[in-house]
């Protein structure tokens, strides 16, 4: 990971803090798993309110679409400990995700359902 003072020369990506899990997992494409690692995500296959995370090493995850979940505060408060070795995640990736911050008053709306019932 770079340094806090890196950082500033990133762009800086601002999302709204309650989020539908997926509609972030799909903006990522980054999952963190119990274990701590963080695994790059291959395919997202949406499943009602659920879908089947499929990562770049194989494995696959069944979760579901919260805002509050373990996935979905680790997300936004990067918890990890290290990137998945099997999935490779490139050090880009791992900087643009630093750089992303969220907030509860400004950033950018992932789903459309979100704004329509905003206005």
């Amino acid at each position: 990971m770079l340094e806090n003072a890196n950082y500033a020369r990133l762009a800086k990506r601002y999302y709204r803090k309650r989020q539908d899990l997926l509609a972030l997992l799909e903006k990522m494409k980054l999952w963190p798993a119990r274990s701590g690692f963080l695994h790059g995500l291959k395919t997202i296959e949406r499943h009602g309110e659920g879908a089947v995370l499929t990562t770049h090493c194989g494995r696959r995850f069944l979760v579901r679409n919260s805002r509050r979940s373990r996935a979905a505060r680790w997300l936004r408060g990067k918890f990890y400990q290290a990137p998945c070795p099997a999935c490779a995640v490139p050090q880009w990736k791992l900087d643009k995700y630093g750089a992303t911050f969220f907030s509860r008053r400004q950033g950018a709306l992932l789903s459309n359902k979100q704004r329509k019932n905003e206005f």
